[in-house]
C-alpha cells in the first residue's frame, strides 16, 4: 500500500514537472531580446516605448529600392573590343543585346586601351540588324567586361546610406494607443536590429530560461501551498492532481503556441475554461486559485501583462460566481454572456484609464471577445470528456441521475416499492441536512436514491416490501438472516456497476451502513444464547468501509433515523427527538464517523434538521367529520 502511495506521488510530481517543462519550452523566443509584437494599422498595445540607447533609423525596402533605381539610372555597362575585329559598326551578340534592353540601359562604355568612350544603345547592332543596315555580314566585335561592370555597380550602390537619421536615448519611439504606421514600423524595426546587435550572449539567453523555469516552478508551488493549507485531501487524490495539471496545461499550450507561431490576439484563448470546468467538479475557491496559477504561468508569454491580468482575473471571478451549481446546460450559456460583457467593459475601462484616449482601443478585440464566448460555450463538450476520462461527477449528471423516470429507478419503484419510498424520504432528509452544514446537497440526494438499490435482488426479505407481514427471514437462524440482509450492499454494488453508475455513487452504497451491526438479528442471537455470550458479532457486521466524507456520513445518519422512525408508535416531539439522538449517538459510539471531517457543530445541526423534518413529514392530520344520519 505504501509503495502504491509513493508511486502515485511520483507520477503526480512528474506530471507537474512536465507541465513546467512544456510551458518553458513553448514560451515565445523573440529574436534577440525584442519582446514586442505589432501590426501596421493597429494600435500599439504596450506601454510607452522609450529608446534606452542611441540607434540609427533604417530605410524601408521601398526607399532603398527607389534610391538604387535613381543611382543606377546613369549606370553604363563596360565593354571591350574583340581583338582582330573591326571597331565599326558596334556589333553585340543577340543575347547580349537583349540583356541590355532588359536592363533598361541607354548607353554603354567601351574601353579601348585606357580610353573609355560612351555610345548610345541605338548604335549597338546585332549581326542580323547590322546586315540589314550595311548589307554585309558582321560578327560581334564587343564583349561585356563583367568584372569591371560589377565593380562599378557595387561602388554606386555602396554610396547609398542604409539609414536616414538617428533616435537618441530617452526619445519616445511609440506610445500606448498610437496607431502603428509604416514610419513607426520602421522605427520599431530599427530598434529590433539594435537590440539584436547589443551584447546578447548565449550566457544571457540561458539565464533568461533559468529565470522562466524558476518562475513557473514557484507559481506551481504556490498552488500546491494553497492545496496543502485549504484542500489537503486533493493532494492525496492522484486523479484530481492530474486533472488540474492537464486542464491548466491545455490552456498554457494554446497560449504559448498562439503567441509563438501566430500574430493573433491573446483574447482568442478561452482562459475561462479553467475556472468553469474546475467549478463544475470541485469548489469555487479551488477553481479560482487554479485559474490564477494558470494566468501567472501564461503571463511571460503575453503582451501587455497588466491589461491581460486585469481582464482575465475579472473573467475568472464572473466564471466562478456564475456557476455556483451548474445543474442546467443553459447556465453555461448565461455565464458565457456575462463573460462577454465583462470582457468588453473591463478591457474598455482599462485602456481608457491608462491612456485617456478612445483611439487607443483596438476594435478588433471585441470580435475576439465574441469568438472567445463561443469557445466558452463549447466547454460543455470538454466537461463531458473530463468527466469520463477522470471518472468525475458533474452537477448536470447528478441531476440526470435523480430522474425517477429512469429505467433503473422505475424498476426499483415497481419491484421494491417500500425500499424506494424509504430511499426517497432519506434523500429529502439528507439533502436538507447537507444544505444546513454546507455539504454537497445534490450529491448526497443522488446517493440516497441509490443507496438501497441492492434490495432489488431480493426485495421480499425486507420488511418495507412485505405488505402481508410475511417475513421469510424469521424462518432462518439470526446468523443466516443477518447475512441475507448484509448481502444487499454487495448486490447494490453489482447492480450499480451493471447500470454504469459512477464510482462516487457506489461509495454511498458501500458506506451507508459502515461497519455497524445488524442490530435486530444480533440482539436476537444474544438473547437466544441464554446469557452464555457465545455469539460472534463479526457474523452480524456489515463489511464497510466506514464513511469518509460529510456526504456519506449524512446519508448513514439519515438512513438510520428514517428507518427507525417507522417503528415509532407515536410521532410526538419527545419520541422523535429521543429516537434521533439515540441513533446518532449509537453510530458515534461505534466510531462510524471517525474517518469523516464532521465537526461537533455539524452533527448537532444534522440532528436538528432530522428532528424538524421527521416531525413535519409525520405530522398529525385532523379527523374529518362525518355527516350525521
Amino acid at each position: 500500500m505504501k509503495l502504491q502511495s509513493i508511486t502515485k506521488n511520483v507520477v503526480t510530481l512528474l506530471a507537474y514537472f512536465l507541465l513546467a517543462g512544456v510551458t518553458v519550452y513553448l514560451y515565445p523566443r523573440y529574436d534577440g531580446s525584442f519582446p514586442y509584437r505589432y501590426e501596421i494599422g493597429r494600435p500599439w498595445s504596450y506601454d510607452r516605448l522609450v529608446a534606452e540607447f542611441d540607434f540609427p533609423i533604417y530605410k524601408s525596402e521601398s526607399q532603398l529600392t527607389a534610391e538604387q533605381t535613381e543611382v543606377l539610372r546613369d549606370f553604363t555597362p563596360i565593354y571591350t573590343y574583340l581583338a582582330e575585329q573591326p571597331q565599326y559598326p558596334l556589333v553585340a551578340s543577340l543575347s547580349e543585346r537583349e540583356t541590355l534592353v532588359k536592363e533598361g540601359v541607354e548607353n554603354i562604355s567601351i574601353i579601348d586601351g585606357k580610353v573609355a568612350t560612351i555610345y548610345p544603345l541605338k548604335d549597338v547592332y546585332t549581326p542580323k540588324s547590322a546586315y540589314v543596315a550595311f548589307d554585309k555580314n558582321f560578327t560581334p566585335n564587343i564583349v561585356r567586361d563583367t568584372a569591371r561592370t560589377n565593380q562599378l555597380r557595387a561602388t554606386l550602390l555602396s554610396s547609398i546610406s542604409l539609414t536616414r537619421g538617428i533616435v537618441q536615448a530617452g526619445e519616445k519611439v511609440v506610445d500606448r494607443g498610437d496607431i502603428v504606421t509604416e514610419d513607426t514600423a520602421m522605427l520599431l524595426y530599427s530598434l529590433k536590429i539594435a537590440y539584436e546587435n547589443e551584447n546578447q550572449t548565449k550566457t544571457q539567453s540561458a539565464w533568461s530560461i533559468v529565470g522562466e523555469a524558476l518562475l513557473v516552478l514557484f507559481f506551481i508551488l504556490l498552488f500546491g501551498l494553497y492545496l496543502y493549507i485549504f484542500r489537503p485531501e486533493f493532494l492525496r487524490q492522484q486523479r484530481t492532481m492530474l486533472f488540474f495539471a492537464l486542464l491548466s496545461g491545455l490552456i498554457l499550450i494554446l497560449t504559448c503556441s498562439l503567441m509563438r507561431y501566430t500574430s493573433l490576439s491573446i483574447y482568442l484563448i478561452p482562459f475561462a475554461w479553467v475556472p468553469i470546468i474546475t467549478r463544475v467538479f470541485y469548489d469555487s475557491r479551488t477553481a479560482f486559485f487554479l485559474h490564477l496559477m494558470t494566468l501567472l504561468l501564461a503571463a511571460p508569454a503575453v503582451p501587455n501583462i497588466g491589461e491581460f491580468m486585469v481582464v482575465q482575473i475579472a473573467i475568472g471571478i464572473i466564471a466562478v460566481a456564475g456557476l455556483k451549481d451548474m445543474t442546467k446546460r443553459s447556465q453555461l450559456a448565461q455565464t458565457a454572456g456575462f463573460i462577454l460583457l465583462t470582457y468588453a467593459v473591463t478591457y474598455t475601462a482599462y485602456v481608457l484609464s491608462t491612456t485617456g484616449e478612445w483611439r487607443s482601443i483596438d476594435a478588433w478585440n471585441y470580435l475576439y471577445f465574441g469568438i472567445n464566448t463561443i469557445l466558452i460555450i463549447c466547454a460543455y463538450g470538454l466537461i463531458y470528456l473530463f468527466e469520463k476520462g477522470f471518472h468525475l461527477l458533474s452537477s448536470i449528471t447528478l441531476v440526470e441521475l435523480t430522474d425517477i423516470n429512469s429505467s433503473l429507478l422505475l424498476e426499483f419503484a415497481q419491484k421494491a416499492p417500500g425500499s424506494f419510498q424509504h430511499s426517497m424520504q432519506v434523500s429529502t432528509l439528507a439533502m436538507e441536512a447537507a444544505k444546513r452544514i454546507g455539504a454537497k446537497s445534490l450529491l448526497v440526494r443522488t446517493g440516497a436514491l441509490y443507496h438501497d438499490i441492492g434490495k432489488l435482488a431480493h426485495p421480499e426479505y425486507f420488511t418495507e416490501n412485505q405488505p402481508d407481514g410475511q417475513n421469510p427471514l424469521l424462518d432462518m437462524t439470526p446468523e443466516e438472516a443477518a447475512q441475507v440482509v448484509i448481502a444487499h450492499v454487495e448486490d447494490g454494488v453489482r447492480i450499480a456497476r451493471q447500470n454504469h453508475l459512477p464510482e462516487v455513487l457506489i461509495s454511498f452504497i458501500t458506506t451507508h451502513h459502515g461497519t455497524s451491526l445488524t442490530r435486530y438479528f444480533y440482539n436476537t442471537a444474544v438473547n437466544n444464547s441464554n446469557g452464555k455470550n457465545t455469539v460472534n458479532p463479526e457474523l452480524f457486521r456489515y463489511h464497510g468501509p466506514k464513511p469518509t466524507s460529510k456526504e456519506e456520513a449524512i446519508l448513514m445518519m439519515a438512513d438510520a433515523v428514517e428507518a427507525r422512525s417507522r417503528s415509532l408508535k407515536e410521532y410526538t416531539e419527545n419520541n422523535v427527538y429521543a429516537m434521533v439522538d439515540d441513533m446518532i449517538e449509537q453510530q458515534i459510539n461505534e466510531g462510524q464517523f471517525s474517518d469523516t471531517p464532521l465537526s461537533f457543530k455539524d452533527v448537532e445541526d444534522i440532528r436538528q434538521v432530522f428532528k424538524e423534518r421527521l416531525l413535519a413529514i409525520n405530522h398529525h392530520r385532523i379527523k374529518y367529520p362525518t355527516i350525521n344520519k
